[in-house]
This record gives C-alpha cells, sequence and structure tokens, in this order.
C-alpha cells in the first residue's frame, strides 16, 4: 500500500453536501463523475495532498442507498493506492481477507477498484485504488 488515495462519505444529497463541504474546506469539488456500474455520482475535493470524495446513490437498491438505510451518512469506506492491485489482491485473500469482488472494477476518478469486506477489517470498508495507466 502506497498512501491512504482518499476517504469516502456517503451523502443522500450530493449537491447540499457539496455546498456544504466547499464551505468547510474552503474551495469547490474538483470533479463530479457518474459511476454506473456502482450506482453512484461521486465529487472529489482536494485537501493538500488528501482527497475525500462524497457518494449518493442513483438508485434506491444501490450500495450507498443501503449503507445509508443502514447506518445513516457519513463515513463509508478508506481507499488506499496501491501500484499493482491484481498482485494486493493476492496478498490479502492468502492473508485470510474477504474481497467482495474477484476482478479489479473501474471505479471513480480514472481508477481500477477493489473493495475488501468490513467483516475482516474490524468494520472498516476498505478500497484498493490503482491508476489506469
Amino acid at each position: 500500500m502506497i498512501r491512504i488515495e482518499h476517504i469516502g462519505i456517503a451523502v443522500k444529497d450530493l449537491e447540499g453536501a457539496e455546498a456544504l463541504y466547499a464551505k468547510l474546506l474552503g474551495s469547490p469539488s474538483y470533479k463530479r463523475e457518474e459511476v454506473a456500474s456502482e450506482g453512484v455520482v461521486t465529487s472529489f475535493f482536494q485537501v493538500g495532498p488528501n482527497k475525500i470524495e462524497l457518494l449518493e446513490s442513483t438508485r434506491p437498491d444501490g450500495p450507498i442507498a443501503k449503507a445509508i438505510e443502514k447506518r445513516g451518512e457519513g463515513f463509508h469506506h478508506i481507499a488506499f493506492e496501491v501500484e499493482d492491485i491484481r498482485a494486493e489482491m493476492k496478498r490479502l485473500k492468502a492473508e485470510g481477507f474477504t474481497l467482495l469482488n474477484e476482478e479489479p472494477k473501474h471505479g471513480a476518478d480514472n481508477k481500477l477498484v477493489c473493495f475488501v469486506h468490513p467483516k475482516s477489517a474490524n468494520g472498516v470498508l476498505v478500497e484498493l485504488c490503482q491508476e489506469i495507466r
């Protein structure tokens, strides 16, 4: 793992959350993107070397909608940048972690992504991210 890539925050109202975080962080979102395969619209903020990703569900049965229904708005996941996502997935499986997908998927912000099940990471949803080159 190279570094924390971003922190994901689940929100019900992306437009309202963007306005709130723009005030909080002192700068606007630099990118909004829909990831249709995950049923989500994302909005990214840059904070120094760190990023915050706001996530709004585009469908009532989507993973973000389900997370908000279960736990409310707020912290959703922590993402780590990796050099080789397939090698990291293999390493984590060998260490006993449960992955939510067997192959990396296309995610937001030009990344390949894979998620580690929260039950195998002390209740935290972990995302692995590799820049698509």
